[in-house]
């Protein structure tokens, strides 16, 4: 059956019960309600590639149980991967860096007009600008059946510049009146927010909904053999101050300072969009120093992970990173910090090493601590790899937001 996760913990678990004077069918492992016709299911994200790293595989299983899926995002590179998967895409012209009224303003404006033209059943939005934006047009257009999902804070919530500082309350504000009106659910990705959303008052209990990450394919990442002397590290995230770069960087100088016998490695692309980007003369910096190699953007992630022994990520904040996931697939232990999303991946000394965030010392001493001990990593590599079969594998999750969707159109 169907398994959601949900805060308020008197709904009944382990069946679909809202969907129960439906007929069912049983369609690729998932319980399906048999309709006349297929609903329409609309996502909201600001650009293709999210869409495509953290949703697809959701949006491709909404499809074969019988949704009609649009995808509304900006284009950049990846209009072959959704068309291929029998999505149909509608380009919008968004910016996700941009503050300015006027931008949010034309957004709003196209965001009305394919929502009166779409009329969707559901409609699926991801991340804050599409939360405020949409969920302003949903009010606007009638639009009642809305999952708002909130996939980590974001750079506003975690930058310390005077800007964010200003911009923060109106973001809370908007939030109070957007995210969660009536008819509306809020899937959050790991406890920490959901409960911290809950306290607030800024989501109903009983309209939070936890779906712990985007999923992994736990048949593509796969635990290899060991055959290497030199322990080789590696960060896989975009280029961005607030992954904590600065600090893998300061704590590869350490280890190295130390006499320990590692390779650190960045992998990963530029997000220019983004305003924590780290500026190219820093990477031309960190790459002429030769205390981390930079790789650069790869698609072939499994054979990245094949060739690694850690993967480390020292976030300040997270929705819940697949970076980790992935790593836990291939049976890798993970360093990250003790933060919103990063702990709800990783277990203290069961998968890997939770430390504190901006703590260069403290991470090469967990580092140290795995880089000497190849027993160590290959328990917790292990551990990892259970966790996510049992509990972040991709059907999991694509399970949980079937039965969000199938919820609200019972509703």
């Amino acid at each position: 059956m169907l398994l959601l996760t949900v805060h308020d913990e008197r709904r009944d678990q382990s069946s679909n019960h809202l969907c129960a004077d439906l007929p069912v069918k049983w369609h690729h492992n998932y319980l399906l309600p048999m309709r006349p016709h297929a609903p329409k299911l609309l996502f909201f994200v600001t650009v293709d590639w999210f869409f495509c790293s953290h949703f697809i595989e959701r949006a491709k299983a909404a499809r074969r149980a019988g949704y009609n899926v649009v995808v509304l995002t900006r284009v950049d590179q990846h209009r072959s991967v959704i068309e291929e998967a029998g999505l149909r895409l509608i380009p919008l012209t968004i910016d996700r860096r941009s503050l300015n009224p006027l931008e949010a303003f034309k957004t709003l404006v196209q965001l009305v007009h394919v929502f009166r033209r779409e009329r969707p059943d559901v409609l699926h939005q991801i991340a804050l600008k599409p939360i405020l934006l949409g969920g302003f047009a949903a009010r606007l257009t009638g639009i009642k059946r809305v999952v708002n999902a909130v996939v980590g804070g974001g750079y506003v919530f975690t930058s310390t510049s005077p800007l964010m500082r200003a911009i923060r309350p109106l973001m809370r504000l908007g939030l109070k009146f957007l995210l969660n009106p009536p008819g509306s659910c809020v899937v959050f990705e790991n406890q920490d927010d959901l409960s911290s959303f809950v306290r607030s008052h800024q989501v109903r209990a009983e309209a939070a909904v936890l779906i712990r990450g985007a999923g992994v394919d736990a048949d593509l990442f796969q635990p290899q053999p060991v055959r290497r002397t030199t322990p080789l590290v590696v960060v896989t995230a975009r280029l961005l101050w607030d992954k904590g770069l600065g600090e893998f960087v300061a704590a590869a100088r350490l280890l190295q300072a130390q006499g320990i016998k590692a390779r650190f490695a960045l992998v990963g692309d530029l997000d220019p969009d983004n305003r924590a980007s780290i500026d190219p003369a820093v990477l031309d910096e960190w790459k002429d120093e030769g205390v981390v190699e930079l790789w650069g953007f790869r698609r072939d992630m499994p054979q990245v992970l094949g060739e690694a022994d850690i993967v480390c990520l020292p976030s300040y904040r997270e929705g819940l990173p697949k970076s980790l996931l992935e790593a836990m697939a291939a049976g890798l232990p993970c360093v990250t910090t003790d933060v919103p999303g990063c702990r709800e991946a990783v277990r203290n000394g069961e998968n890997g090493w939770l430390v504190p965030p901006r703590d260069p010392q403290a991470l090469a001493r967990a580092l140290k601590l795995l880089i000497e001990n190849p027993d160590l990593r290959y328990r917790m590599g292990k551990r990892g790899r259970d966790m996510v079969l049992t509990e972040f594998a991709s059907p999991i999750i694509c399970q949980q937001t079937l039965q969000v969707y199938e919820e609200m159109l019972a509703s």
